[in-house]
């Protein structure tokens, strides 16, 4: 049995503990959260122990692998410490918001030798697995995307120095998925501002964005979200090229072309997917398994942070 512990016991932790508890080849053993409340219910409503102090689980605790499921502010060395004793992690997103130390810790974890994935989950649904399939060899001269919701219940998440924003903290998703299929940026620009939201206390983060990219391949993409007070959520993705038209939203796929239009809706569940691929990988020592390694949500998190950087500073910022 592979044993796993987590950090944190919050929405996206809760997600992971129950595709754990599925996978016949894990155990979840450990539970660590700095709020003893939900670290102690977690655990023990999956049998786990329960830890307020990540030093004292690495220390009581002989695991295998760590998820780990903190807000972009709280990662502090876990990566590193992990990594020291051996541990695979799975990192949910983001990384973080210092590029330096995230790059710091990715040195760390490729000197390790570790299995190291991401918690880009939108990678392992099939409607994306078939996208990227369809997508090889094809010349794209266009990727739009948005994502447009309410406001998240974490306390944090207002406040722009703890989250990085919507597009760091939950776009981050569409614009992997725009790397991910249409390949690497060479320049990102974008506009934020704080418009509907200003009455919530605390907030610093702009409840509304317009990014603009180029990508190496001479394509050019556009991304916008926000979070106001609106009835709905949604979210697409679009790719327009050569003779043909693709879209994701949700978990549909279409592709339209001159002569006929394929619709494929999608099934699963991709954090089973993700999470089953992950445990698969560490028994067996196959990285391939892992369709979001650290390496490649570093890049994401790099773009999503000079996305902020342009808004700030009103000028554009290009990758070497």
């Amino acid at each position: 049995m592979i044993r796993i512990g987590i950090v944190g016991a919050g929405i996206i932790a809760a997600e992971h503990m129950k595709r754990i508890q599925k996978n016949e080849h894990a155990e979840l053993a450990a539970v660590c959260d700095v709020a003893s409340g939900a670290c102690e219910s977690a655990a023990s409503k999956y049998g786990a122990a329960a830890y307020t102090s990540y030093d004292e689980m690495l220390k009581q605790e002989k695991l295998d692998a760590l998820f780990l499921c903190v807000p972009p502010f709280a990662h502090g060395d876990m990566e590193e410490k992990a990594a020291e004793r051996g541990i695979h992690l799975l990192v949910e997103k983001p990384l973080g918001l210092d590029m330096e130390e995230v790059r710091k810790k990715a040195e760390a974890l490729e000197r390790s030798g570790i299995i190291s994935g991401s918690g880009y989950c939108l990678r392992y649904m099939e409607s994306v697995q078939r996208a990227k399939r369809y997508l090889q060899g094809k010349e794209i001269a266009m990727v739009r995307a948005y994502r447009f919701g309410s406001l998240p219940p974490n306390p944090w998440w207002v406040d722009h120095a703890k989250s990085g924003g919507q597009l760091v903290e939950q776009t981050t998703h569409n614009l992997d998925l725009m790397l991910y299929l249409a390949g690497d940026v060479r320049r990102v620009s974008a506009d934020m501002a704080l418009l509907l939201s200003g009455d919530i206390p605390g907030i610093t983060t702009p409840d509304a964005a317009s990014v603009n990219l180029v990508f190496d391949s001479g394509a050019l993409g556009h991304i916008d979200t926000g979070f106001f007070p609106q009835p709905d959520s949604r979210a697409s993705l679009e790719i327009m090229g050569r003779d043909f038209r693709l879209t994701l939203e949700d978990a549909d796929l279409t592709i339209m072309e001159s002569e006929q239009t394929t619709i494929f809706r999608g099934k699963g569940d991709f954090y089973q997917s993700q999470d089953d691929a992950f445990i698969q990988a560490v028994k067996t020592g196959d990285r391939s398994l892992i369709l979001a390694p650290y390496a490649e949500a570093l890049r994401t998190l790099e773009v999503t942070l000079a996305a902020n950087e342009s808004a700030k500073t009103g000028q554009p910022v290009s990758f070497i």
